[in-house]
């Protein structure tokens, strides 16, 4: 048969020599003679000499082929001959060949060419070939080309016959054959072919994903990449491109049929169905991997696939030049063991096809083509694993799918076409849906066909067929050898004993097989009886294997890889070869993802199913029939596996790898195990670019299904499935979530998706996103959504809707009753769109929000039913319930509304009666669409702001938004910019913009919110920055702002107003009657405008504060305030009458602050003039003003005309040493100054008396750098001040001279002060210097020196003549010198009381010395050295140091810890007379001599009052030495033995207290005293009359110790204190102490501290209380008494008159019990004291205490409220009533949770309490921000001592400067 020839037409000719042309110039540029030869002979009459002299070959050979080109229209012929002779004198690129032979007809059949008729099937387009080729030469050898290329065209013809031959033999059949050939016995995987559902995909994105090292998805079917429609085998190769290699990689699943479609395929080929390939090379990796050397390309070829008959090398030659029609398959590129890899990159030399390379070398050059360039390669490999390099060429990717239904019921069919059982094994598998599922993927099909056919067969009427895949292997298995052994009924049962141990040798060989990586074995590798077995049932295939030489060997391999993986499965479950642990290692799960690298991937694809499907207990008999009956061995492999698989339920697992778990869960078919898992897998599956079979949901289904109730979440996006087989989620009703996104998501699928949503019973959230969806398929789930009666979220966002589809959707806005949220944005949204959703949530009461955006839709909703449930839950009938009517907020952004809108849009605002917010951003309203929609204003029902930002609006609309807030009262507040495009009306509801007073129960933050004032109407801001005011402009918006009543708030800044328009805006105020704030930042403002302003505030008394900041950055903020009217205070209680008239009268202060002001003399003047007629100033802040020494001078002289101020501050100003001295010296230009600060020369601060003159006078100067000439200066101003009570000169550089210059002036003046001079410079000789002094001088009292770190001295002068004088020294590193020196002066003073040498390097004889040389006249004198040696000494040589003194001795203390020794003695000495001892030990281990000494010495002193031994430790004997010399003490009257360890027998010392008739106190404190002990203690206590001090804290005192102790306590009637803290007293031992309390009727203090009491005792001890009239502490804190004693104690609080502390911390009551506890303190005015920490204080009791504790009688001096949970929220009130209690000392707040708003609010309060020393705020939120709001309040509080801020959220550098502008600031722990 010949093909005819194939003429090009007219167009194919121009189009194939306008792309082939530049490649055949580009040839022919190698050869210009042969070409302008060509010329001369076909274009005699054309001048060639111009072309001749050209230089550039390429040039010249181009000029001449375009004369040839234009001769093709002139002189065809000639065209046509020189195109011949190129052909069959030049040797072409075979593509340049074929298209100028078939252009130039070259190719005709002639005359002797017949026999190559059967050549012209290899080119289509050139039907034969006349001969070889051959390089460019004389026409004399063109006769023998012609012969060489008829011998290869001959050659390769034969060797594409033989190809074909062997093809139609391997794998041909014909199809009449197979409709009539008889049905052979079924093996599996070897069934007719039925076409598979192929889907293709783009290669951008796999190479995109490829160049990603990471385990992302290799997905060919992501939701952008698929096409809809299904590829046939032919269009796989349809775009193959003539010189371009193209590489098909056609990926599918195991089981899916690649290698069965490659056989197909070869089929096909050679019945001629491909006839764009001539040659066809068919390879499989699986024989490929058995080749252990380098091949050449010819050597794969030939060797490897089929060896030509003749001429190899003509054939290989002519496949090298013809490789664009050639097609290389290989099959199974997953089971390759090597790594491939590029072998370079594209544009390298292409290497020599005969050398040798690797197999990988040689696929990689291929697939790059570098070998074969222009042929197709088609590879098939699984998905999980592709190569990287594949991914970097031109590929084409499609995946193999399986069948569908249509496929299955094909392949049905055909299996059982020769049955009449046809019909019933397709109406099986139809209602079967799991196992329908199954046959999806081929293999499986073809395995459940076996086994339905067999059961179908046996037993028609019980068809029972497994549920898994692994059940299915197993019942075909048994199926083969029930046919062997020729079973009649399915009740018989299969004898597997003949074929154990055959099944056992095939199980090891494929275990084996998958550990080496093998799939193919040589025949000596299987066993004989293996082998015979498994070729039988067909489980093993044999065929030949190809080696070198062509020589062959047979080879056998399982007939499919899922069989072998099946045995190996059985292997590890039954082999007695393999233990827990070498199983544990080979089952693991596989992911999806997976890039063949450098790293050897798992063999394996489903072994680890097959494991999990054995481990069954359906399948135990089975295994252990294999096993050998070891039924316990193979329940243990089976329990690892079942362990192991909940242990992968609890991991964190991605989404093909639940996938892979679920299969593995469902193989078990163990419902425990599916709840198991189905529970921990965080209850969110999430699936991402991978196909999902049937099977892979169907498994799904059965995992969540199991896990019911457990609500689930299914994500899927990019996972193309089957639309039928969603369904399969119908059954799982505890899907809560259930979300697609995905392209392929249409119509179709959004219709069987409809049917499956209802049935999904706890559904709340269904996303179907990034689909193709319209009408039919929206109005499926429309219809849908109403029936799915638990939904609150739908998206519907990216699905291409149009806005028609779209308006449809508002249908579900009342339907579905649950509804929250509904998402359709990235849709279409037309401006009509918009309106259409704008008007149906104006319609619908359950639209809350409406938010469109440019491609943003969002709608929200709130559900009636919620409420009603809500309702039902707090009790609350529905019909009692008020209604509220729901608000909607609507958001219009960028939806290209302009002018034309405006009405319509208007009349959509004015239609709904609830809007919350407008937002209408970023449209295109202009001035003319502004000016409609403000008419429209008034009628609109709109409580909140009214957004028009961006849209194109000028000062025309800014005057309009004016106008419209004149006339209508409901607008609030107006922002807007012109600059920054920003228009925002603020408006509120027709019943709100009446105002309505505070409530009573707020009215103190009501007070606090608003500076004072009670403001009755709703207060109007108006804030127009950036708008570029003009004269005209400005005009008219003083007249606008003129009409519009009840402004409070306006902002003008940044309008470059200047002087001029500042002075309008000035002139302005008087008429605007209700404004409380002007700020006019950055406008331009000069010196002249701040004095017009200035001038201003002197006038108007109700402006109350006034900052002006000129520079950089201008700053003016203006605030005005009201005095409260009678009507406001007539609807005050009297409590709040009370409250207001204690308010201080800061809260109407007036303060003025400068700052930034380059201010000279005369400006100075002027400013201090006009200050000077302000009625009420109280503050004045000059901040970086830069002033001089002058301007100072001039400024201290308007001081006594001030006669308001309180505080002038002058901060940021360098002070020279002068200035220094003149703002000193102000304290005598003005008697009201009470203090005066300097701080490092920057800040000063000068606080004023509201009096005429202060009484006391406080200078501080620090750290002024001040020394002894500036001293010299300072001296005669403080002689001047005879009221000066305090001087601190620390941190200034004094020296020694400067000190003693300061010595020499101060004493002389009689005057009262302390003076501290820390940090001075100050040496050992300035201190002897300052003790000489002490000493002489009569007035120096107390002296208080350290020369350590902390380099303190402080000195008190008083008037008295003869005062007690007191002197302490501490690491003073004197030398023998120094210290005699001091005792020298120290003999002199005979007026010391008190004198303290700690670590001065005083030795033991100095310290005799010194003891002999300190005496008085009269009087008492205490001498404490505390030096190391006094640790070491013993008690001996300590009392014989106390015997130098010179006075009677009182007392003697020893304290080890602190190396302390103290005596007191008292003067005259009395030698006849032996007064009595004190003696007190503490911290000393007393050793047995030591002890005895004691108790020797103590006889000596009969008149002993007082024994305190704490801390002390004893031996046994010297605690019986002790206790025998106390026996002896008759007089004593106190004893104190707490904290020392006294033995474990302490009844010496208890016995040694009987007869005490003289104790009035005992501390036996921490001596972990037992019940026995307490016991022998109070049978000696109820001899003791006198006794008023009793302390037993931190023992063991339990409920039986109680009794006993109440019944001494009811007969101690002189008992004033009493503690029993930190015991383990219960609420039985406290019902007994508290029947002991109504008789001690002198008791002052009971601690009862962290016991164990509940609120029973706790009830019964404060019912006992009532009488307890003298009580003025109580303790109950750490006791978890609650609020029901809280509740018993008030009424018995205010019967408590004397009461002064009260601590209750960690009581466990809440806001309740505080609420009840601070009613009853506002009639306990005298208690100082109080601890509520640590309880649940809350916002309710936060207010009750801000409400009750004020009050001015209040004597409240401590508040502790720490780690009480208190916030920003609720501190407001408390700050503001805590401040009004006017002896409050001490504030502790910390450890909670109070910011900077908090920070503010104190900031706020801070002066008004004067008494205030410490504030603690450690461990709370304070920022930078409150801590510098702190700073400065403290400037004005010259009483505060500390503020705590230790861990607040404060850098470390901000707390550094904040340290050192602010001494009083501490920010750390200790």
């Amino acid at each position: 048969m010949t093909t005819p020839p194939v003429w090009m037409d007219d167009a194919d000719v121009q189009k194939a020599i306008r792309n082939a042309w530049p490649q055949l110039v580009h040839f022919l540029s190698q050869h210009p003679e042969w070409v302008l030869g060509k010329a001369k002979q076909l274009l005699p009459g054309v001048a060639l000499n111009e072309i001749e002299g050209t230089a550039s070959s390429h040039e010249k050979v181009s000029l001449v082929l375009d004369m040839f080109l234009k001769a093709a229209d002139l002189n065809a012929p000639v065209f046509k001959a020189f195109v011949q002779s190129v052909c069959m004198e030049c040797n072409l690129p075979m593509d340049l060949e074929i298209v100028f032979m078939s252009v130039s007809g070259e190719g005709h059949v002639t005359q002797g060419q017949e026999d190559l008729k059967g050549a012209s099937a290899w080119f289509p387009s050139t039907p034969t070939r006349l001969e070889r080729r051959r390089p460019c030469s004389s026409p004399a050898n063109n006769n023998n080309g012609k012969q060489s290329k008829q011998q290869r065209l001959d050659s390769a013809e034969r060797y594409r016959q033989l190809i074909t031959t062997s093809m139609l033999q391997r794998y041909g059949m014909s199809r009449s054959a197979e409709a009539t050939e008889p049905k052979a016995q079924p093996s599996p995987f070897s069934q007719t072919f039925v076409n598979l559902v192929i889907r293709q995909s783009k290669g951008g994105r796999m190479r995109e994903r490829g160049e990603k090292a990471k385990e992302a998805p290799i997905a060919p079917h992501d939701t952008e990449e698929h096409r809809n429609t299904t590829l046939r085998l032919s269009e796989l190769f349809e775009s193959v491109h003539m010189g371009t290699t193209k590489v098909v990689l056609l990926l599918g699943k195991p089981g899916m049929g690649k290698t069965r479609l490659m056989h197909k395929i070869c089929q096909q080929w050679a019945e001629g169905d491909l006839p764009q390939f001539q040659l066809i090379f068919f390879f499989e990796f699986r024989q490929l991997n058995l080749i252990q050397r380098k091949l050449s390309l010819q050597e794969l070829l030939f060797d490897f696939f089929l060896r030509p008959e003749d001429c190899p090398d003509a054939v290989f030659q002519h496949i090298l030049e013809d490789t664009q029609h050639t097609l290389v398959i290989f099959d199974g590129l997953d089971k390759f063991v090597e790594n491939v890899q590029l072998p370079g990159p594209p544009h390298t030399c292409f290497p020599d096809p005969l050398n040798p390379l690797s197999v990988s070398d040689l696929f990689a050059s291929l697939c790059l083509g570098k070998f074969l360039p222009g042929s197709t390669v088609l590879v098939t490999t699984r998905p999980k694993i592709v190569p990287g390099a594949l991914l970097k060429t031109d590929t084409l990717l499609a995946e193999i799918w399986g069948f569908d239904r249509e496929k299955v019921e094909e392949y049905v069919g055909y299996f059982f076409r020769q049955h009449s059982l046809k019909e019933k094994a397709i109406a099986h598998l139809k209602s079967n849906g799991k196992l329908l599922s199954m046959c999806y993927i081929p293999a499986l099909c073809n395995i459940v066909c076996i086994c339905l056919e067999y059961l179908l067969l046996h037993d028609a009427g019980r068809v029972q067929l497994p549920q898994t895949m692994t059940q299915f292997y197993i019942k075909m298995l048994l199926t083969f050898i029930g046919k062997d052994q020729k079973l009649r009924t399915l009740s018989e049962e299969v004898d597997l004993s003949q074929h154990e141990a055959t099944l056992v040798g095939l199980s090891e060989l494929a275990f084996k097989g998958l550990e080496g990586n093998k799939m193919l074995f040589y025949a000596g590798e299987v066993p004989e009886d293996v082998k015979d077995f498994a070729c039988l049932y067909g489980l093993l295939v044999s065929f030949e294997v190809k080696t070198s030489n062509g020589h062959t060997q047979v080879g056998y391999t399982f007939v499919h890889f899922s069989l072998q993986e099946f045995f190996a499965a059985l292997f590890l479950l039954t082999s007695k070869t393999v233990d827990g642990n070498f199983l544990k290692q080979k089952f693991f799960l596989r992911s999806k993802w997976m890039m063949k690298r450098e790293a050897r991937v798992p063999f394996t694809e489903n072994c680890h199913v097959f494991l999990s499907g054995l481990s069954s207990q359906g399948c135990q008999k089975f295994l252990s029939s294999l096993a050998g009956h070891c039924e316990d061995q193979v329940q243990e492999r089976q329990d690892i596996i079942v362990q192991m698989l909940k242990k992968l339920g609890d991991a964190s697992l991605t989404g093909p790898r639940i996938a892979e778990l679920c299969h593995c869960v469902h193989e078990t078919q163990d419902q425990e195990l599916a709840r198991h898992v189905g529970k921990q897998l965080n209850f969110r599956y999430q699936f991402r670019n991978f196909r999902l079979m049937p099977l892979d949901m169907a498994v799904l289904a059965f995992v969540i299904s199991s896990c019911h109730p457990h609500l689930v979440c299914l994500d899927f996006v990019g996972c193309p499935m089957e639309v039928d087989y969603l369904d399969v989620f119908g059954s799982c009703e505890n899907i809560k979530s259930l979300s697609f996104k995905s392209r392929r998501c249409g119509n179709e699928f959004a219709a069987v998706l409809s049917k499956t949503l209802p049935k999904i019973k706890c559904l709340t959230t269904f996303q179907l996103a990034g689909g193709n969806i319209s009408t039919p398929g929206l109005e499926d789930l429309i219809r849908a959504f109403p029936n799915c009666h638990q939904l609150e979220d739908i998206n519907l966002q990216d699905n291409r809707l149009k806005g028609q589809e779209m308006i449809k959707t508002t249908e579900i806005f009342s339907t579905v009753a649950k509804l929250k949220k509904l998402d359709l944005s990235y849709n279409e949204l037309l401006v009509s769109t918009v309106l259409a959703f704008s008007r149906a949530a104006a319609g619908c009461p359950n639209v809350t929000e409406l938010h469109i955006r440019k491609d943003v839709l969002t709608v929200s909703f709130t559900s009636q039913s919620s409420k009603s449930q809500r309702l039902k839950k707090e009790g609350i009938k529905e019909e009692e319930d008020v209604p509220k009517p729901s608000t909607l907020i609507l958001r219009l952004q960028d939806c290209q509304f302009n002018s034309q809108w405006a009405e319509e849009l208007a009349e959509v605002l004015q239609s709904c009666s609830h809007l919350s917010e407008v937002d209408l951003s970023g449209n295109q309203l202009g001035d003319e669409g502004c000016s409609k929609l403000m008419k429209m204003v008034p009628r609109m029902c709109i409580s909140g702001p009214l957004n028009l930002n961006n849209n194109q609006l000028s000062l025309k609309s800014i005057f309009c938004l004016l106008n419209s807030m004149s006339l209508c009262p409901n607008i609030v507040k107006l922002k807007a910019s012109v600059h920054h495009e920003t228009a925002i009306l603020t408006l509120i509801g027709k019943d709100i913009a009446g105002g309505a007073q505070p409530r009573s129960s707020s009215f103190i933050t009501a007070l606090s919110s608003t500076g004072g004032h009670l403001l009755g109407a709703t207060a109007r801001k108006i804030c127009l920055t950036d708008n570029n005011f003009q004269n005209g402009d400005l005009k008219n918006l003083c007249l606008a702002l003129r009409r519009c009543t009840g402004v409070t708030e306006l902002d003008l800044s940044k309008n470059s107003l200047g002087d001029p328009g500042v002075l309008k805006v000035a002139e302005l105020l008087p008429h605007l009657n209700e404004l409380r704030s002007l700020t006019l930042d950055h406008n331009n403002m000069s010196m002249d405008g701040a004095f017009c302003l200035v001038q201003c505030f002197a006038d108007l008394e109700h402006m109350t504060s006034m900052e002006l900041c000129l520079g950089s950055t201008q700053k003016i903020l203006l605030t005005f305030g009201e005095r409260m009217s009678p009507q406001m205070l007539s609807v005050t209680s009297e409590h709040q009458r009370e409250l207001l008239d204690s308010v201080p009268n800061s809260i109407h202060d007036r303060c003025f602050c400068l700052k930034e002001c380059m201010m000279d003399l005369k400006d100075v003047d002027r400013l201090f003039k006009r200050l000077s007629t302000c009625s009420g100033l109280t503050k004045i802040n000059l901040s970086g003003n830069s002033l001089n020494d002058q301007s100072v001078e001039r400024l201290l002289k308007f001081l006594p005309y001030l006669n308001s101020v309180e505080l002038l501050s002058i901060t940021e100003s360098k002070f020279s040493s002068h200035c220094v001295c003149l703002l000193a010296n102000s304290v005598n230009q003005c008697k009201r100054i009470c203090r005066v600060e300097v701080r490092s020369s920057e800040n000063a601060f000068l606080h004023f008396v509201k009096s005429k003159e202060s009484q006391e006078i406080c200078c501080r100067l620090t750290d002024c750098g001040i020394g002894k000439c500036e001293i010299t200066e300072l001296c005669p101003i403080f002689k001047k001040c005879d009221r000066l009570a305090e001087l601190d000169l620390s941190g200034n550089h004094l020296g020694n001279e400067g000190l003693r210059c300061l010595l020499e002036h101060l004493p002389r003046t009689h005057i009262p002060c302390l003076i501290k001079i820390n940090h001075n410079g100050v040496s050992q000789d300035g201190i002897l210097h300052l003790a000489h002094v002490f000493a002489t001088c009569q007035n120096v009292a107390e002296v208080h020196v350290s020369l350590c770190s902390e380099a303190t001295l402080l000195i008190t002068l008083v008037r008295e003549d003869k005062p007690q004088k007191i002197l302490s020294m501490k690491q003073c590193c004197f030398q023998a010198k120094h210290l005699a020196l001091l005792s020298t002066s120290l003999s002199k003073c005979l007026a010391l009381s008190n004198f303290t040498s700690a670590n001065n390097g005083m030795m033991l004889s100095s310290a005799e010395d010194l003891l002999r040389a300190l005496r008085k006249s009269k009087g008492m004198l205490r001498i404490g050295i505390e030096e190391p040696w006094v640790k070491d000494e013993s008690i001996i040589i300590l009392l014989k140091l106390a015997a130098e003194v010179q006075g009677n001795i009182t007392a003697i203390t020893l304290r080890r810890d602190q190396a302390l020794f103290v005596v007191e003695q008292e003067f005259p000495r009395q030698e006849e007379k032996v007064e009595s001892v004190v003696s007190r030990w503490s911290q000393v281990q007393f050793t047995n001599a030591e002890a005895e000494t004691i108790s020797d010495t103590l006889p000596h002193f009969p008149s002993l009052k007082k024994l305190g031994l704490t801390c002390c430790s004893f031996l046994p004997p010297g605690m019986e030495h002790l206790a025998e010399a106390l026996h002896q003490c008759h007089t004593i009257e106190d004893i104190d033995f707490s904290k020392s360890e006294v033995g474990m027998d302490i009844s010496a010392l208890m016995n040694a207290l009987e007869g005490k008739l003289h104790l009035k106190s005992i501390n036996l404190g921490s001596l972990n005293l037992s019940n026995a002990d307490i016991l022998n203690l109070t049978s000696r206590l109820s001899a003791m009359p006198l006794l008023k001090r009793l302390s037993l804290n931190k023992n063991r005192l339990g409920g039986e110790s109680c009794s006993h102790l109440a019944q001494v306590l009811k007969n101690a009637v002189h008992m004033e204190k009493i503690d029993l803290s930190h015991n383990k007293i219960d609420d039985a031992g406290m019902k007994e102490i508290a029947m002991a309390i109504p008789e001690m009727q002198s008791v002052k203090q009971i601690d009862l501290s962290n016991n164990s009491i509940g609120s029973a005792g706790g009830q019964c001890f404060v019912e006992a209380l009532e009488h307890s009239e003298n009580l003025e502490v109580l303790k109950l804190s750490g006791n978890n008494i609650g609020n029901e004693t809280l509740e018993k104690l008030a009424p018995v609080l205010p019967n408590l008159h004397c009461l002064k502390v009260l601590h209750l911390a960690s009581c466990g009551f809440d806001s309740e019990g505080v609420v009840c506890l601070a009613r009853v303190l506002f009639h306990c005015p005298q208690i100082e004291e109080i601890s509520l920490s640590e309880n649940s204080i809350g916002h309710k009791g936060a207010m009750a205490l801000a409400e009750h504790l004020p009050q001015p009688s209040s004597q409240l001096r401590k508040i502790e409220l720490k780690v009480c949970g208190l916030s920003d929220c609720t501190f407001r009130s408390l700050a503001l009533g805590v401040s009004q209690c006017p002896l409050l000392e001490e504030i502790i707040l910390s450890w909670n949770k109070l910011g900077d708003e908090s920070a503010l609010e104190l900031a706020k309060v801070l002066s008004r309490m004067a008494k205030l020393k410490v504030l603690d705020l450690d461990n709370n939120y304070i920022t930078a921000c409150g801590a510098r709001r702190l700073t400065k309040e403290l400037a004005q509080c010259r009483g505060i001592q500390i503020i705590r801020l230790w861990h607040n959220q404060i850098p470390s550098d901000v707390e550094q400067k904040l340290r050192k502008e602010e001494p009083r600031l501490h920010f750390a722990f200790f």
